[in-house]
């Protein structure tokens, strides 16, 4: 069984490295927004162990014309637990406290390898690939939220 909930920030740091960012030190994993008022961090947990994280900042992406925004950035889940659904269902958590804070666009910059995935949760492409130096090519995701 799997259990979703708010986590603090120094519990992402560890996917986040072994994940997003191994071949970076492990300071590059720690965010200047993380701690940030309107900043939360959501983990999926199986059988007590973190297995899923996301962090979501109250951030405007500039070609977006809306105003209330949130970003979803440093998604990650252990590769020995991929397939359970902890990624939707960490999405799924979070969007219920985007929209309690009554914003309606949750956007993030996700990486072209994993775009199908992002477009099973309901998100759409918006523009075109840049790279990111030095993880790669990226695309911007956007959600709309109803």
């Amino acid at each position: 069984m799997l259990e979703v909930k708010r986590i603090k920030p120094e519990d992402t740091y560890h996917l986040r490295h072994t994940i997003l960012r191994p071949s970076q030190p492990f300071e590059a994993c720690k965010y200047d927004a993380d701690y940030a008022e309107d900043t939360f961090h959501v983990g999926a947990f199986y059988q007590g162990n973190l297995i899923t994280i996301a962090s979501f900042y109250k951030e405007k992406h500039p070609d977006l014309l809306e105003d209330n925004q949130f970003r979803l950035r440093a998604m990650a889940t252990d590769v020995a637990f991929r397939k359970l659904g902890a990624g939707r269902l960490v999405v799924s958590f979070a969007v219920e406290i985007v929209k309690q804070k009554n914003h309606t666009i949750l956007w993030c910059n996700g990486r072209t390898s994993v775009q199908g995935y992002y477009e099973r949760l309901g998100f759409q492409a918006h523009g075109e690939v840049f790279d990111l130096p030095p993880i790669g090519e990226h695309i911007v995701m956007v959600k709309r939220l109803e």
